[in-house]
């Protein structure tokens, strides 16, 4: 599909421009081809570090010109295979270009460059009394959130990236630098470009600007735990608290052995038993109601108590250990591999779901952590496995089909947050049917000749 002379003739232009940003050492290359999960490193030709929009627009030029794949890396957490360079090429590394164009206090939106990371943003953010609510866990950057249409532990009450951004600049294959929105709340204005970019994991542009909307701090954060004996009632519980409609800001599961995990990595003496960590967002008034709605739920399921603090010390102790939950299930068998995926469902049947994978982990003597944002029925597994054991590998590979099979079936998704990148592919049709196709159309008209991120989403 992609020629190796004219790749190396589009690095060699493109190294008389960049100079020592751009990079062909092995090393370089191979972290960028990075990956966290099962998928292997495919490392790109070159990677260039680009500062400024005009810059990309040169590079997309030239690699257009010569027929040269061109993949973004922001910060190489994605859990998909999204920054491998199947078929060689460039990898534009954004991580310099991380400036925060605008604050717009007034109407609570900000303007940034992609390669700003969320830590860094919120901790700009601190002294205004807003902050950008979107939490998938790893510090990731902003550019790659959008891409991969992010959501993660606040999703419930602030919804996902799609959710917030206004707008953004895009570098297209042939270095048209061009606008999808503004700072405008709503319009009317055509196509709605900005939600076709987000969630294309780069393979219809570069995104090089965007307009994100930012929140309010909360005047009160109170955030807790509960205890249950069986998964499936913890799941009842989460089910009956949205249906109730109580507005947590976050609902996480853990089953017992992320638990034991978690514990053991951020020294933790929570009790190892399946468990909801829950934070409320809201005035004083307001998050005590709402403590004491989900205290009277909890206790319709499970004899342990809803235990509660507002003390932020406590809060950020108890969501970096959720955030930490890959590393530490990972130091669960030292050396090990985890085939990291994902599912999402309709809320009404999360807990048969979770229920039918758990009894799979077991019937296949699995080592299989879940973590979920079951808030809205996402819910994560990671089995683990060492790096030689095919056999067990294999087990997993056949764990991991019947999985997204069993979330398709319940009418969910066969991922509600990774991404489709190289792991997923072979799911996109059995999910979206013909509309694949009209995604491909798409990608042609916005990429003839496929240098974007070959070989994401779909196989060429």
């Amino acid at each position: 599909m992609f020629d190796q002379q004219p790749i190396q003739q589009a690095i060699d232009i493109l190294k008389q421009q960049f100079g020592d940003r751009l990079n062909t050492a092995e090393s370089v290359r191979m972290q960028h081809g990075h990956t966290t999960t099962r998928i292997p490193t495919e490392p790109p030709d070159a990677v260039i570090f680009a500062e400024s929009t005009d810059e990309i627009a040169t590079i997309m030029q030239v690699c257009q010109d010569h027929r040269c794949p061109v993949i973004a890396f922001g910060t190489g957490s994605s859990l998909e295979g999204h920054v491998n360079a199947p078929h060689g090429g460039i990898s534009v590394d954004m991580s310099k270009f991380d400036s925060i164009l605008a604050v717009n206090q007034a109407d609570m939106d900000a303007v940034i460059q992609p390669g700003v990371t969320r830590e860094a943003l919120n901790a700009y953010l601190r002294d205004t009394g807003l902050f950008f609510p979107i939490d998938p866990g790893a510090n990731a950057s902003l550019g790659g959130m959008a891409a991969t249409r992010a959501s993660g532990t606040n999703a419930v009450r602030y919804g996902t990236m799609k959710d917030n951004i206004l707008g953004m600049e895009v570098v297209t294959a042939d270095g048209r630098i061009i606008r999808t929105g503004g700072r405008a709340r709503k319009t009317s204005a055509g196509y709605d470009l900005t939600r076709l970019f987000i969630g294309s994991e780069g393979t219809l542009g570069i995104i090089t600007e965007l307009t994100v909307r930012l929140r309010g701090i909360p005047e009160v954060i109170a955030g807790g735990i509960c205890s249950f004996t069986d998964i499936g009632t913890a799941c009842d519980a989460v089910i009956m608290t949205v249906q109730m409609g109580i507005p947590v800001a976050r609902i996480e599961l853990l089953d017992p052995i992320q638990v034991r995990a978690c514990n053991a990595y951020s020294k933790l003496d929570l009790p190892e038993a399946p468990l909801l960590l829950v934070e409320f967002h809201g005035s004083s008034a307001s998050v005590e109601d709402d403590v004491a709605r989900f205290t009277e739920i909890c206790a319709d399921f499970t004899s342990h108590p809803f235990t509660w603090s507002s003390d932020p010390e406590q809060r950020a102790k108890l969501w970096k250990a959720r955030h930490d939950a890959y590393w530490a299930a990972l130091a669960l068998m030292p050396g090990a591999t985890g085939f990291a995926t994902d599912v999402c469902v309709p809320i009404s049947r999360l807990a048969d779901c979770v229920n039918d994978t758990l009894a799979d982990i077991a019937a296949n003597g699995l080592v299989a952590p879940i973590v979920g944002h079951v808030g809205d029925g996402n819910f994560h597994v990671l089995p683990l496995t060492m790096p030689d054991d095919i056999a067990t590998q294999d087990k997993i590979s056949a764990f991991s089909a019947r999985l997204t099979e069993r979330a398709l079936e319940m009418g969910g998704t066969c991922t509600g947050e990774h991404g489709i990148g190289q792991g997923k592919r072979r799911y996109l049709r059995d999910e979206m049917g013909e509309s694949v196709d009209m995604m491909q159309a798409i990608k042609t008209a916005f990429d003839p000749h496929g240098i974007l991120n070959p070989g994401k989403l779909f196989d060429h």
